[in-house]
């Protein structure tokens, strides 16, 4: 291992921005390969399929657009949850870009609200097929004689494409198996791949990553494993964090090497550390401004102008 061979600490006054620019950093398509093989998709693109209880009953036509990431007021109760991926052609090479993602579900008691707009909200995809919501873990409710498992419907539409209306499952649901809709495991209604892994992370939050596989018209992902070759980052910390953020990378050749901060719009917020370097383990502190919202934000490692490695943190 590499000794750490300099230490940069660098202050942004401001929230200007550099350029308005997709968050490049979220292109990689080792992202889509990591959730296959959490999933045990290792090698596959699965195309994201109609859910067999189709739009269900609660759906509300034009709820508003989600604010900040937030489909949860912070005073919902409730499990935090944070659902992220990108939304990707039938082969997974390219992001479909501006996709309206439309998501309801019901609060932690099991309940929709059907006169109002809680716990439903539209977020678009951004310009290289991001999206991320923070909600509540929905809860169980009756269907006939036994509970649904818990689940977030989503009306997704690629713009010029007709929409897809499906729902995300949780894996160790304990009403999945018997569930008439997400036991199916073949066929127009698998929902396999629709059943995801939760992680908890650092703020006590579920976290979950879907990637979304259907028709439409995108920008091209880039190569899938670049970081492996070129350079990554190796962790920002505290994460969640407020007054500052370090974080460590490498870069694996002598390159053109900069640090790059975007928020979840994909607007670039402030470059760190742009210059060449030679090989090595590097670190940089990041004080944002005192006014930088709270929220999720995106660190990538740009090496030769080329985005191929990106982590991301919290602001609490």
């Amino acid at each position: 291992m590499k000794k750490k061979s300099r230490r940069a600490f660098l202050r942004n006054t401001s929230l200007s921005v550099l350029s308005v620019a997709a968050v490049p950093g979220v292109l990689k398509a080792e992202q889509a390969e990591e959730q296959h093989k959490e999933q045990g998709q290792e090698g596959s693109c699965e195309p994201s399929t109609v859910d067999y209880y189709g739009q269900g009953p609660f759906y509300t036509p034009n709820a508003p657009f989600i604010q900040n990431g937030q489909l949860a007021g912070p005073g919902e109760a409730g499990q935090r949850l944070i659902i992220s991926g990108r939304v990707l052609n039938l082969d997974c090479t390219l992001a479909l870009p501006n996709t309206e993602i439309d998501v309801w579900h019901a609060d932690s008691n099991g309940a929709y609200d059907n006169t109002g707009y809680r716990l439903r909200g539209r977020v678009n995809a951004n310009s290289q097929g991001f999206y991320l919501f923070e909600t509540v873990m929905p809860g169980f409710y009756l269907n006939g004689a036994s509970y649904r498992p818990a689940h977030i419907h989503f009306r997704i539409t690629p713009p010029g494409f007709a929409p897809l209306i499906t729902q995300l499952y949780f894996q160790g649901d304990p009403y999945i198996a018997s569930d008439a809709a997400a036991s199916i495991s073949s066929g127009a209604y698998d929902a396999t791949h629709r059943i995801i892994p939760l992680n908890t992370n650092a703020n006590n939050e579920l976290e979950g990553s879907w990637d979304i596989v259907l028709d439409g018209n995108g920008v091209p992902i880039g190569a899938s494993e670049l970081h492996l070759e070129k350079g990554m980052i190796y962790s920002a910390f505290p994460n969640p964090f407020r007054e500052e953020l370090e974080i460590e990378y490498g870069v694996f050749q002598r390159s053109k090497v900069a640090i790059a901060v975007y928020d979840l719009q994909g607007q670039q917020l402030a470059v760190l550390d742009e210059q060449s370097m030679e090989a090595g383990k590097y670190s940089v502190v990041w004080q944002p401004p005192l006014e930088l919202p709270k929220g999720h934000y995106f660190i990538s490692i740009q090496i030769n102008d080329l985005q191929v490695h990106y982590i991301k943190v919290l602001r609490g």
